[in-house]
């Protein structure tokens, strides 16, 4: 049971970028401690800068350093199912081409996805699930149709760059996703509680509202620039995780975020 989060900002925003990563860090840190990482990009370069290692999100915490003009983000906590951390290309965000996302779920059919795909698996060792999505997202510019060909369960966020200042979010079936929207920008999480820690120490007020499932939104610019509807599959998970797995990671980065931000 992994955890994602992120955001589009408006290119105006005067929002500490850093705080907004820790915050969002924060909240979906009990979601997993096998690896975490996180990635951004800004108008300067156009480029997505990646950084990620395997340790529990406490070990990261400080030292996420994210740019006052990043506009977009994502971020990631790891509770691994397959492809084991050891191999840092199985970590998220997880690199296919031009493309860098982030997944929480699990892919059934990845093998069959990415055998038609030879810059697949391009690290050895790596196997990780989730490549399979952001293969498909590569391969059709992010149609929303190729995303009816995944089987299990996901929800999932990527940057691709050939698309300037936009991020896609999509939720399948089995995993949850809320949107937060506000005058400076949209951001996304595994839950809502994740979305709250930004309210309470970076901006004032979010309109939140969970993704339905079937749903691709394309955030551009701090804003939802299209929300598309595809088909699921059914997916039914036998043995489910529990939705915490790393409670002691909650407690220490909740402390740790409200002397951060009392300090900002």
């Amino acid at each position: 049971m992994c955890g994602i989060a992120g955001y589009s900002l408006v290119p105006h925003s005067r929002l500490n970028r850093t705080l907004l990563a820790q915050a969002l860090l924060a909240g979906i840190a009990e979601r997993g401690a096998d690896a975490v990482g996180y990635a951004y990009r800004s108008p300067e370069s156009g480029e997505p800068t990646v950084a990620k290692q395997r340790t529990p999100a406490s070990e990261l915490l400080d030292h996420i350093a994210v740019p006052p003009g990043a506009t977009e983000l994502l971020v990631h906590v790891r509770d691994y199912t397959k492809g084991h951390p050891s191999i840092e290309a199985n970590n998220h965000p997880v690199l296919h081409g031009p493309i860098v996302g982030i997944h929480n779920g699990i892919i059934l059919n990845d093998d069959d996805l990415l055998a038609d795909h030879d810059c697949a698996r391009a690290e050895p060792g790596m196997t990780v699930d989730s490549e399979a999505i952001f293969a498909l997202a590569a391969h059709s510019r992010s149609d929303v149709r190729a995303l009816e060909s995944l089987d299990g369960a996901m929800a999932a966020a990527w940057i691709d760059r050939r698309q300037p200042d936009v991020v896609h979010v999509a939720r399948g079936t089995g995993r949850p996703l809320w949107l937060g929207e506000s005058a400076e920008g949209v951001f996304f999480a595994s839950t809502r509680n994740a979305l709250a820690l930004l309210e309470r120490y970076c901006l004032s007020r979010l309109r939140m509202c969970e993704l339905r499932e079937g749903t691709l939104a394309s955030l551009e610019r701090g804003r939802i620039a299209r929300r598309e509807r595809f088909r699921t599959r059914t997916y039914v998970e036998h043995h489910p995780l529990p939705v915490v797995r790393a409670p002691h990671e909650r407690e220490f980065c909740l402390t740790r975020l409200a002397a951060i931000a009392a300090a900002c």
